[in-house]
């Protein structure tokens, strides 16, 4: 099955041209950030859309060298971790770089982080100092460690443990870069620890190397190097505490020699301001009174886009893809370029990443069109878990391969789905049904809004919101699905209740079980509507129950 990748020992390897890593060992994701930026010292590196700061890549080489000495002045070392609680600048990125260029370790924070959080992420992570901005701080008050303050120079916090970026800056004596390029630093050596769930719900600090960085950056702009020019514009509004924001984003395209323009957080007038103001490249769009001509790409992930929502920008390629955090935060993405487009589809493989479709029950390698639970091996495969052996071994077996905790399948095409979690998945007499696959059916009914599967005693349960003014009813919907799916799929029973907000990922479905179990309503009939024509219809437990809301 070579047009697919799918080989007779049951892995699924990619058919896009190979990449290769450093072979000199001792190569930090720094040192080869800027490998070539010496036939590019006056392009524009980052463009700070907030400030309005800009570094040429001879700036950013420089500033990363001496925020690094600076660091070291303060005591920072080889192995020690530093905790960044931040929204996205030009600061930040530096700060990053400066950190791992000594063989420091950086770990980042959400700054929504409940103090809770932020407690459990420092006892385990055991940073040595703090990179923060004067709103954040107080998330950090007590915990006795010092603190470099990124912003302007003004900060309100004054004191011994407090230093200023500027201050961090003029600590240094020097701005030579070959230090940096022999630093002592392995490809094995960890750069990141960047807390996540993973496949559980709780979280846990995700180990991730030099290598893991360099392997992934180059997935990343493998396409770029076949089919885009040399420089292209990318924005990144995405936070850099997440790992797409900081690896596929920041890092990658760095590397690759692009312009970064960095927001502090997603709005969408500053991004098409910036878009139209710094040229981002893509195909062209135009939105109201923006100039968006430069845009030529468009990136999509974290949920699959319907067909309909991507035709609704006919000038713009959109591609999706798929990563997780334990990845570096890529596993596939589409080619646009080439073959037909398969709208759902997180696309073939990036370079260097092998995959297997594995039986939930038998753990056998699946062929294609086979549904199974996704797992990825490859040089952008984490370390592990921080001090969780356990669960370490859980999620990365003996042989390298992360178990994603994803349900999916390859095409004949060698075209990756993502359906579901595996932890989502609903088992209707013996078979495993997956509730996002009936979810984006539901949603395809025009005058359904959105909609969520979810397992409810020996049944399936879903609800859907309406449209507004929409005349859908129960029946409406029974029909709708049973003309599209195969019989064991089909739904039994349909209730209504009170409408949740909008959702994101599975909260409807979790507000909904929730619900369930707060009302009884498989044991008493009653319902959480307040009209009077549906509280008879109570629980069929051995059917499906579909919860109709109207939301507005």
């Amino acid at each position: 099955m070579e047009k697919c990748g799918y080989g007779n020992d049951g892995i699924y390897r990619s058919l896009r041209p190979p990449v290769y890593l450093p072979k000199n060992p001792n190569t930090s994701l720094v040192s080869f950030l800027f490998r070539n930026s010496d036939s590019y010292p006056d392009r524009i590196a980052i463009v700070d859309a907030d400030s309005g700061e800009t570094l040429t890549f001879k700036e950013l080489q420089s500033m990363v060298v001496k925020v690094s000495n600076g660091f070291e002045k303060l005591g920072l070392k080889k192995g020690d971790v530093v905790a960044m609680l931040a929204t996205n600048s030009a600061q930040f990125i530096v700060c990053f770089l400066g950190i791992v260029a000594i063989g420091a370790i950086a770990t980042t924070f959400n700054p929504s982080n409940t103090a809770t959080e932020i407690t459990k992420q420092i006892e385990e992570s055991e940073p040595k100092l703090i990179v923060t901005v004067d709103q954040l701080y107080e998330k950090f008050k007590g915990v006795g460690l010092p603190f470099v303050i990124l912003g302007s120079s003004d900060s309100s916090l004054s004191g011994s443990e407090f230093t200023a970026f500027s201050k961090l800056i003029e600590l240094s004596a020097s701005d030579v870069f070959p230090g940096l390029a022999f630093a002592p630093i392995k490809q094995t050596d960890t750069a990141l620890l960047l807390y996540t769930s993973g496949t559980t719900s709780t979280s846990k600090g995700v180990v991730l190397t030099h290598r893991n960085f360099i392997a992934a950056s180059q997935m990343v702009t493998s396409d770029q190097d076949c089919y885009w020019e040399m420089h292209s514009v990318f924005l990144c509004c995405l936070p850099m505490f997440h790992i797409f924001g900081l690896s596929v984003i920041l890092y990658a395209q760095l590397q690759r020699g692009n312009t970064l323009v960095s927001m502090g957080k997603f709005d969408l007038q500053m991004v098409l301001r910036s878009v139209e103001k710094h040229k981002v490249t893509s195909k062209q769009s135009f939105v109201q009174n923006y100039d968006l001509s430069s845009l030529r790409v468009l990136g999509s992930g974290a949920s699959p886009l319907g067909k309909e929502c991507a035709r609704k920008l006919p000038q713009a390629t959109i591609i999706q893809g798929y990563g997780m955090t334990e990845t570096c935060g890529i596993i596939s993405f589409e080619n646009p370029y080439e073959g037909v487009r398969n709208f759902g589809s997180t696309g073939p493989l990036v370079p260097g990443v092998e995959s297997k479709i594995v039986c939930v029950d038998t753990i056998n390698p699946l062929p294609p069109t086979q549904f199974g639970e996704i797992w990825v091996r490859g040089q952008n495969v984490m370390h592990g878990y921080l001090n969780n052996p356990k669960a370490s071994q859980l999620t990365k077996d003996n042989h390298g391969w992360v178990h994603t905790g994803d349900f999916g399948y390859f095409d004949e095409q060698g075209h990756l789905f993502v359906v579901d979690q595996i932890k989502e998945l609903i088992k209707y007499k013996g078979i495993y049904i997956a509730p996002s696959e009936l979810e984006g059916l539901l949603v395809s009914h025009p005058e359904i809004l959105d909609a969520a599967v979810i397992p409810y005693p020996d049944a399936k349960a879903r609800y859907v919101v309406r449209a507004p003014n929409s005349s859908l009813n129960e029946v409406h919907v029974q029909k709708y699905v049973e003309s599209r799916v195969a019989p064991f799929k089909r739904l039994r029973k349909v209730i209504c209740v009170v409408s949740p907000k909008k959702r994101t990922c599975r909260q409807g479905s979790c507000w909904i079980q929730c619900q369930l179990r707060l009302h009884n309503i498989g044991i008493s009939g009653a319902c959480l509507c307040n009209s009077v024509s549906h509280k008879k219809n109570g629980l069929n437990k051995s059917g499906l129950l579909i919860c109709g809301i109207n939301l507005f």
